[in-house]
C-alpha cells in the first residue's frame, strides 16, 4: 500500500533502536526524511546510516535527551517544519510502591509526560496552519491494564493519555490527528531488562521466564519492532485521517478487555 506520506518530514524520538527504530524505518521506507533523536550518540549514528543507505532518504540524526528542555529544543531546531512527530522515551524504572519517591515521579512526568506534550506544542501549530499532520505517541498497554511493578510508567502514560483525549478533538478540524500506540511485549532491550529482573527476584532460569510470558500471549510470542512500526506508519499515513483520539493495543491480545 502506498501511505502516500512521500516526501513528508518526521520527528522520531527514542529511535536508535528498539519501537522508535521500528517506526522510523518503517516511515522512512515509505519516503519520509527523518529527524531521529536519542540520548546515545554512537547508536543513534549508527542507525541513522542503517536507515539511509536501506531506504535512501535523508536521516538526521540529534543526540539529546528528550526530557530536558535543551534537549527538546536541539531537536526541534535541526528539525525545522515537520508533518509528522512520533513521541517515544523509555519507561522509568520498574519496583514496588514503596520505593517511589517525588523526585522520582516527577522524573517520570517528565520523560513520559511532560516532554511529549511539550513536543506537541512545539510541532501542532505548523501543521494546523500547514492544515495536515500526524502524531503518534507511544505509551503502554499499562494505559489499559496498569502492571503493579510499573507504577511510575503507568501513572505518567494515563496522564499523557488524558492529555491526548481532549487535545486530539480540538485540532482534528484543522486535518491534524494525534493517537496513542500501546506496545505490549516486543522483543526490545526494555522487556529483556524485565525478564531479567524477574529471573534475578524469583531465581527462576531466564529461559523460563521468557517461556511463560510467552504463553501468557494469545499469539505465543513477543511482538517485533518491525510490525509495531508499521502500525505506526499507518497511523500517520493519508488513509488514517479519520482515526482521531485512540488509543490501539499491539499485544497480542494480552489485554483481555472488550474497550
Amino acid at each position: 500500500m502506498d501511505l502516500g506520506i512521500s516526501g513528508k518530514r518526521a520527528i522520531v524520538c527514542a529511535a536508535s533502536k528498539g519501537l522508535g527504530r521500528g517506526c522510523a524505518s518503517r516511515l522512512a521506507e515509505a519516503g519520509v526524511s527523518l529527524i531521529i533523536n536519542a540520548r546515545g550518540a554512537e547508536a543513534l549514528e549508527r542507525a541513522a546510516e542503517d536507515i539511509a543507505r536501506a531506504t535512501g532518504v535523508a536521516v538526521t540524526p540529534v543526540a539529546a535527551d528528550i526530557a530536558t528542555e535543551e534537549g527538546r529544543a536541539a531537536v526541534l531546531k535541526a528539525a525545522g517544519e515537520v508533518d509528522i512527530l512520533v513521541n517515544n522515551a523509555g519507561g522509568p524504572p520498574p519496583g514496588m510502591w514503596t520505593d517511589w519517591t517525588r523526585d522520582d515521579f516527577i522524573a517520570a512526568l517528565d520523560a513520559n509526560m511532560l516532554a511529549p506534550i511539550a513536543m506537541m506544542k512545539a510541532c501542532l501549530p505548523g501543521m494546523m496552519e500547514r492544515g495536515w499532520g500526524r502524531v503518534v505517541n507511544i505509551t503502554s498497554q499499562a494505559v489499559k491494564a496498569p502492571i503493579p511493578v510499573l507504577g511510575l510508567s503507568n501513572s505518567a502514560r494515563t496522564g499523557l493519555t488524558g492529555y491526548v483525549a481532549g487535545t486530539a478533538r480540538q485540532v482534528a478540524p484543522s486535518g491534524v490527528t494525534i493517537n496513542n500506540l500501546l506496545p505490549g511485549v516486543h522483543a526490545t532491550d526494555r522487556i529483556d531488562a524485565l525478564d531479567r529482573m524477574v529471573s534475578e527476584r524469583e531465581g527462576v532460569p531466564f529461559d523460563k521466564v521468557r517461556a511463560e510470558r510467552k504463553e501468557s500471549i494469545p499469539v505465543g510470542r513477543y511482538g517485533s519492532a518491525e510490525e509495531f512500526g508499521a502500525a505506526c506508519a499507518f497511523l500517520c499515513s493519508a488513509h488514517a485521517g479519520f482515526i482521531v483520539g485512540q488509543n490501539i493495543l499491539l499485544d497480542g491480545g494480552a489485554v483481555n478487555a472488550t474497550f
